[in-house]
């Protein structure tokens, strides 16, 4: 155990922080060193060196620009939510209403309008509120909203 202690061993094989720095400046200093042509070496002349290639110029890593997700729609756009589909979905079974529950008939009656839309894992959401009601805005699933071209007046 003693001899263990007292003789210290390197953890891994590489070299120590120092002797690569030493290393590598040399590696500089020989490729940045021109070569010699041996005609031109009894003259005393040394030869530029080569012009790098392009395959060095484009090396450089490229900026990728990510796409613009495209929404089926837009915001400030006027929706209500289809009845059937929202019944048979995991969002109003997972509120844990009664069956014919009346306190939510409004999403289906009244218009909506969409603030915000993003696409999560599960799909493309919609952030919904709707005018005249006094309740917070909802996630809801895209594909159960029914686009509406105008303004129902007569209800609001």
């Amino acid at each position: 155990m003693e001899a263990l202690a007292s003789a210290p061993r390197a953890l891994s094989p590489r070299a120590s922080p120092a002797a690569l720095l030493v290393a590598t400046a040399a590696a500089a200093r020989r490729r940045s060193a021109a070569p010699i042509c041996r005609a031109s070496a009894a003259a005393g002349e040394e030869t530029p060196p080569a012009a790098p290639k392009a395959a060095d110029a484009t090396a450089a890593p490229k900026k990728i620009l990510k796409k613009k997700p495209v929404y089926s729609m837009k915001k400030g756009q006027i929706v209500r939510v289809d009845k059937e589909k929202y019944l048979n979905s995991i969002n109003y079974l997972s509120v844990g209403h009664p069956p014919f529950y009346k306190g939510l008939d409004y999403i289906y009656e009244d218009c909506g309008e969409v603030l915000d839309i993003r696409n999560f894992e599960t799909g493309e959401y919609a952030l919904i509120a709707w005018v005249g009601i006094p309740t917070p805005p909802a996630w809801l699933p895209t594909y159960m909203l029914i686009k509406s071209d105008k303004l129902d007046y007569e209800r609001i």
